[in-house]
């Protein structure tokens, strides 16, 4: 698997941020003039996931160690613990609606 470069060429603000408003977008001159080919709109559910204090805790280091992991081969992918996770997620979802 190939790992691009870890920063977007073009600076990208969540959808109805402040910051997208505020400034012009500043798009590659070839797809300047090209409508976008897609909307996109966020659940409700998925919209209160979104950090709006800019509080949340990020690791920059532990990225940058991951990043180089993958780039370097040596990281592996635990898929029985991702699938714990999604199931657990899913029961706590289905628990949350039903009541």
């Amino acid at each position: 698997m190939k790992i691009g470069p870890l920063e977007p060429k073009v600076p990208v603000a969540p959808a109805g941020s402040d910051r997208a408003a505020a400034a012009p977008a500043q798009a590659h001159p070839a797809t300047a003039a090209h409508e976008p080919s897609a909307q996109v709109a966020l659940s409700p559910a998925a919209s209160s996931l979104l950090v709006h204090d800019g509080n949340a805790e990020f690791d920059a280091e532990k990225v940058q160690r991951i990043a180089q992991a993958i780039r370097d081969g040596r990281y592996e992918v635990n898929a029985e613990a991702i699938a714990d996770k999604l199931i657990a997620n899913a029961r706590e979802l289905l628990d949350r609606s039903s009541h």
